[in-house]
């Protein structure tokens, strides 16, 4: 059996949930989903610009487990942009936790 997964930890919920191809119809186009922590992952990393070691301390995860989730984040995203796929965000194993200045 498995070990259970940890609750991931997230400081922003996406606002927009859904982005997709211009000029192609919703019927024809195929789904990538990113889960929120991937989505948190890559906000922290990227936009941020959080080393992985702090980003992934925000999240309450280890350093190795930020990474695939970084790294599955970007495949996903540049298999859309390149494949003209939809990126739909939702699920994931997450805890929504305000930042308290």
């Amino acid at each position: 059996m498995p070990r259970p997964r940890k609750c991931r930890r997230i400081f922003v919920e996406p606002e927009v949930t859904y982005f997709k191809p211009a000029g192609i119809g919703m019927r024809e186009l195929d789904e990538n989903v990113l889960t929120v922590d991937e989505f948190e992952a890559l906000r922290l990393c990227d936009l941020d610009g959080l080393e992985q070691n702090k980003a992934a301390e925000s999240m309450s995860i280890s350093q190795p487990t930020f990474n695939r989730l970084v790294n599955s984040a970007r495949k996903k995203i540049a298999d859309a942009i390149v494949n003209g796929k939809a990126i739909k965000i939702q699920g994931g194993n997450y805890k929504f936790k305000r930042k308290f200045l």
